[in-house]
């Protein structure tokens, strides 16, 4: 009854078509002291009209009342029913069927509260949402596996759609549409797919579905603030949760190398939390923005940005562990007591570590490839670490892909393997703390989340192997 008219042969959006007009009836409430009472008292004996985001307190356009049950009526003016509201009722109840009306209702009619009349509901475009809209514009054959694309991104003002082939010829009206219904989206786009078209900076092609072609976002993740152009840099708005937890397992005053930074998810945030971080993007874009992050969110003091080669970065942070260790004035909160009684108060001093406590690598489609410059990253520097100091080996973060087996198992088995191959040391799902295994290891294998059906996101976080930071290659 209240679903948007049918146009299965739409290609081009008309918003003018989606209206309709449904007959109801509504009761008038005589005494507007009383109105919220009778919606309290017909809400909870179910006689208004369950409507989706429709508010069932309404003016009333009936001018002749139905007020006894034997059909008696009484005649409003225009000018008092502007005075007066009324209360939408469900389908089933007839302002002119006595036999329709609850207990309720009849209580209510008796008793001089309310009088019923017609009234018409009234709905166009900006009522229904994206799924009714699109309902009624897809060949029934497709609304009916339950699979119309409702999945989406928002990067900022921009919409992000990875529509499958099927939806192609809708893709122009299903981009409008959801335009319309996410006030803050200014531009649609849709990934192009292309094998191999996506560029070692893991941008891709797209095209433009709908509204203008501004790309330069603002996103705000985790209290911080990200500017940059979503058509140069990398960004996944589905891994917030992810950077989130990540960023919560870093402690105050360790450092971070991230190297595979972006514009910063991971790296800003720590900084606000007072971790120290070399953050290093090979993107120019990606580094310029992230140095960009960095001053707006005054974390320069914590977090240092890198433009190199992932593999040349790794191995180089094993020389700039010697250099004068960084340090971090933070000046304390003064309470308006303290400083009317000119009271000093020190600065706090985070000093930098002298080696580096966990390595972030978010590249899942190739990071586990960068693995191979861990070997013999620390040769000939053994002492900087225990037994000879109280400095452990960081560990490493990196990301992957695998499979979505029944067993999952199979995934972290695939995962280690991978792993084991490149560094040369062998690591195994049972090498957890507590595990069967080497609990040195201190594994953790943990699901980001579901890529695709057949495909998943790990990230697999261990303690650098003595054995690999310490070989004579």
């Amino acid at each position: 009854m209240f679903r948007p008219p049918v146009s299965r042969g739409m290609r081009v959006l008309d918003r003018s078509f989606f209206k309709k007009s449904v007959p109801i009836s509504a009761a008038t409430v005589f005494e507007n002291k009383n109105i919220m009472s009778v919606r309290k008292t017909l809400t909870s004996s179910k006689d208004v009209l369950d409507l989706p985001r429709y508010d069932v307190c309404q003016f009333p356009t009936a001018e002749t009342l139905v007020v006894g049950k034997e059909g008696q009526t009484l005649e409003m003016n225009r000018l008092e029913l502007r005075k007066k509201k009324c209360l939408v009722l469900r389908p089933e109840i007839k302002h002119d069927d006595a036999t329709t009306w609850s207990p309720i209702i009849n209580k209510l009619v008796e008793e001089g509260t309310v009088g019923l009349g017609p009234y018409t509901v009234e709905l166009d475009y900006s009522y229904w949402n994206f799924a009714d809209i699109i309902a009624a514009i897809l060949p029934e054959e497709e609304v009916s596996t339950g699979e119309a694309p409702e999945a989406f991104t928002l990067t900022g003002h921009v919409l992000h759609l990875n529509l499958r082939e099927r939806w192609h010829p809708w893709k122009f009206i299903i981009a409008h549409i959801l335009k319309d219904k996410n006030t803050n989206v200014r531009t649609v786009i849709n990934k192009i797919e292309r094998v191999g078209s996506e560029s070692e900076f893991r941008t891709f092609p797209f095209e433009i579905l709908a509204g203008g072609s501004d790309m330069n976002v603002t996103v705000h993740e985790q209290g911080c603030e990200f500017q940059f152009d979503f058509s140069r840099v990398y960004w996944n708005s589905r891994l917030e949760t992810e950077h989130r937890r990540l960023v919560e397992k870093f402690q105050e005053g360790e450092l971070v190398c991230d190297v595979m930074a972006g514009v910063g998810p991971f790296a800003v945030p720590a900084g606000k939390r007072k971790i120290f971080v070399w953050a290093n993007d090979l993107n120019p874009h990606g580094f310029e923005a992230m140095e960009k992050a960095i001053q707006k969110n005054k974390v320069h003091q914590f977090v240092s940005a890198f433009n190199m080669d992932g593999r040349q970065f790794i191995r180089a942070s094993a020389g700039m562990m010697t250099a004068p260790p960084k340090k971090a004035s933070i000046k304390p909160k003064v309470s308006r007591t303290q400083t009317k009684e000119g009271v000093r108060v020190p600065p706090q001093v985070y000093v930098r570590p002298p080696t580096v406590d966990h390595f972030v690598m978010n590249l899942p489609a190739t990071a586990i490839e960068f693995l191979d410059a861990f070997v013999g990253v620390y040769a000939g520097k053994e002492k900087l670490f225990a037994p000879h100091t109280d400095r452990k080996l960081p560990f490493i973060h990196v990301y992957c892909f695998s499979g979505n087996s029944d067993d999952v198992r199979v995934d972290h088995d695939d995962v280690c393997e991978r792993i084991s191959k490149v560094m040369g040391f062998t690591l195994t799902p049972d090498d957890t703390v507590g595990g069967s295994g080497n609990p040195e290891r201190e594994l953790e294998i943990f699901n980001v989340r579901l890529v695709s059906p057949a495909k998943q996101m790990f990230c697999a976080s261990f303690r650098l192997p003595q054995e690999v930071a310490f070989a004579r290659t």
